[in-house]
């Protein structure tokens, strides 16, 4: 194989102009597509964080309307007279009749409509014996209004009077239509009126709990028993609690989560106010009635919740949509049968589903934020998560999108980029091949003409270590290059100080135009910000030292502003003694100018401290600073210096005469730009060096004059 310096010319051009065309392709292209990506992922996380923050705010509001709502109602006067009359007509029945046809018949109910449907959904064989109420209240009510009420199961509310001339059924009659209204137009799925015994003297849906007593039958372990006692035990008029989703068996194992209050009557309690808190209700905020693209989560987004067991508290997107492809999903994922089966089973992933993942774990600690993860179906996703602010629930709330969905405009222009750079690199490899056609042919006309000049001279340097054309090309050159290399140099560095000169007087931006030859350089410059600054000690320390050693510490200072200036983009315009004038905005616009001077200011006072502090010194620094138009040019002919002038810069000198030593006093303009970002206190109708009184405000997060001054 050829070494590259036995390579012509011309294939050494070929090869460069490939090389670097290439990389500068490549490089632009990676640099264009992670751009379009990392911009694309702040934008759907901003989406997503936007949903989540809206979801929330929904599913809070919601929580808190039905705490208000309970907490109303149990102050109702009519469930207050309600449950003492329920509660009077249930004990009433304690001595009732039970004929051993109300048994027959109720045991057939429990044998053949309730346990089979809960038998579906829970595992083993539920005991009936354990099931069936004991107390005669409880037999005969449930004989009436669940095993003997004609309605089928999820109807049974539409019985209002079992007709048996009971006092309980027409106290039944009269509250029941009243009660079921409520339950209907507030969107709950069941209310309860339980006694301080423990006995659900009420309910709307009649659901096997129903007439039961939550400390000794069959639901006394039930999350709603529990519930109860807590109200209970408060001792507190204005007491709500809500109780997390847990299986309830009276829904036949579906999750229930309830809110209760306590009811009194004056000072004693006289019974609980419950209501079973909808399901739908919630799904129906965190899908936004199933509308996900409507709220901009396309086709894979969804907002769901999940409690602090890892359960989700709300309904999955995908098994909404997909039953079978959310079971396939599961089942891949290594999900029993017995699970995917009740989820079937309750159409709900509400306390099925399991969500451990990063951002769930990172939410349950308090954190808010947003992270690209896999979530629980074990695909990539980016996620917003947040914990939500529900009393008496630990619960947080997620809003993600499928990566692949999400990044779909990246991986298109991640296509059209390759074939882009593909034919880009065929066209440059064609035009270098012309190109060095064209670049050789002169070369090789220069190499003829060249050998004659220096035939006899070629001892006096050393040629270049090559075989190509531009190693003929330097032994014939060499002697006129080393002459001319050394005026060259010097030209340059003439050039150099003088451009140097330039740039120390003049902004970038002036210095090239007066090199072009403008003289007459006037400009108005429109919404800039000046800042004016003056040490305060100066004079007097300079008293006290000989001038060598004042100008070194003043050119030390004014570096080391000059240095901080430039990193904020401001630029110098004069210093007048120990006075310092900047500008920000005069050469390159910014939109933030103003933010940029606080910046410097800020940092100036911190140089002025540390000057202090490592030198011994006792200076201070008074800082102005403001924002608006200023006239920008040269002036005088043989003498010149660069100025700017007008209201601006004259407000700003006001302002930094009228500030305190180790202080930042600003413009009404600045602050009312800067207030958001920045503490200020105002300095109104202040005397300015002479001038009418104007508003002004100070920096409050400044040093103070002792700490500037070291003492």
């Amino acid at each position: 194989m050829r070494s590259l310096t036995s390579l012509s010319i011309k294939s050494k051009l070929i090869v460069m102009l490939l090389a670097v065309s290439s990389c500068s392709i490549l490089v632009t292209a990676y640099l264009g597509y992670r751009s379009g990506q990392l911009n694309l992922t702040n934008r759907v996380f901003n989406q997503l964080t936007s949903v989540r923050a809206s979801k929330a705010y929904q599913i809070e509001s919601y929580f808190q309307n039905i705490r208000n709502h309970t907490q109303t109602l149990s102050e109702d006067p009519s469930v207050i007279a309600a449950i003492q009359e329920f509660t009077s007509a249930y004990n009433q029945l304690q001595n009732a009749e039970v004929q051993p046809t109300f048994d027959d018949k109720l045991t057939a109910y429990y044998r053949d409509e309730f346990l089979t449907r809960l038998t579906k959904v829970e595992e083993g064989s539920p005991i009936l014996e354990s099931y069936l109420p004991h107390a005669i209240a409880s037999r005969y009510l449930q004989h009436h209004y669940i095993a003997a009420n004609p309605n089928p199961v999820g109807k049974k509310d539409s019985l209002n009077n079992s007709q048996d001339n009971s006092e309980y059924s027409k106290i039944h009659a009269r509250y029941h239509p009243i009660f079921r209204k409520i339950i209907q137009k507030f969107g709950y799925y069941d209310m309860f009126l339980i006694d301080p015994q423990g006995n659900i003297v009420y309910t709307v849906f009649k659901e096997t709990d129903f007439a039961t007593n939550l400390e000794k039958d069959a639901y006394k372990d039930s999350n709603l028993a529990k519930l109860y006692r807590m109200v209970r035990e408060s001792k507190t008029r204005d007491y709500t609690k809500i109780v997390d989703f847990a299986p309830y068996s009276p829904s036949y194992g579906a999750p229930a989560a309830f809110i209760a209050a306590p009811i009194y009557n004056q000072s004693e309690l006289i019974g609980v106010l419950a209501f079973q808190l909808p399901v739908n209700e919630i799904n129906n905020v965190m899908t936004g009635n199933r509308n996900w693209e409507r709220d901009g989560l396309g086709k894979t987004g969804e907002t769901y919740l999940v409690g602090r067991d890892a359960l989700m508290r709300s309904v999955s997107r995908f098994l909404v949509q997909d039953p079978q492809g959310y079971a396939k999903t599961l089942r891949s994922l290594g999900v029993s049968e017995a699970e995917i089966d009740r989820i079937n089973q309750y159409q709900t992933s509400i306390l099925q589903q399991y969500v451990r993942t990063e951002a769930v774990a990172d939410a349950l600690t308090g954190k808010q934020g947003t992270r690209i993860i896999k979530d629980y179906r074990n695909i990539p996703v980016l996620s917003s998560y947040a914990p939500l602010r529900i009393e008496g629930l630990d619960w947080v709330i997620l809003s993600e999108m499928d990566l692949s969905e999400a990044y779909s405009p990246i991986y298109s222009f991640r296509y059209q980029i390759l074939i882009s750079a593909t034919l880009l690199m065929l066209l440059v490899t064609l035009l270098a091949m012309a190109l060095a056609n064209l670049f050789v042919k002169p070369i090789n006309q220069l190499i003829s003409s060249t050998r004659k000049v220096a035939q006899g001279k070629l001892d006096a340097i050393t040629p270049l270590q090559t075989e190509d054309e531009f190693g003929e090309l330097a032994n014939s050159i060499n002697q006129i290059v080393q002459s001319l290399r050394i005026q060259s140099n010097l030209v340059e560095q003439k050039n150099r100080e003088n451009e140097q000169l330039f740039l120390s007087i003049f902004p970038t931006s002036v210095a090239k135009r007066f090199q072009r030859g403008e003289k007459e350089i006037a400009e108005d410059v429109a919404n800039v910000a000046v800042l004016f600054s003056d040490l305060s000690g100066f004079s007097k320390l300079s008293s006290s030292l000989s001038a060598s050693e004042s100008v070194a510490i003043l050119n030390d200072l004014v570096t080391a502003f000059d240095e901080a200036a430039d990193r904020y983009g401001l630029e110098k315009i004069k210093t007048i003694g120990d006075s310092y004038l900047a500008v920000c905005g005069l050469s390159i616009p910014y939109l933030d100018h103003e933010k940029r001077a606080i910046d410097v200011a800020l940092e100036m006072l911190m140089i002025v401290r540390r000057f202090n502090h490592e030198r011994g010194l006792q200076l201070n620094i008074q800082i102005g600073v403001n924002s608006g138009d200023i006239i920008a040019g040269i002036v005088g002919r043989n003498r010149f210096i660069y100025d700017v002038w007008g209201d601006t810069i004259n407000v700003a000198a006001a302002l930094k005469y009228a500030c305190p030593p180790g202080g930042i006093l600003v413009s009404h303009t600045v602050y009312r730009r800067l207030q958001d970002l920045y503490q200020f206190e105002p300095m109104t109708n202040m005397e300015t060096n002479g001038k009418s009184k104007l508003n002004a405000w100070l920096l409050k997060s400044t040093l103070s004059p002792v700490e500037i001054g070291g003492s």
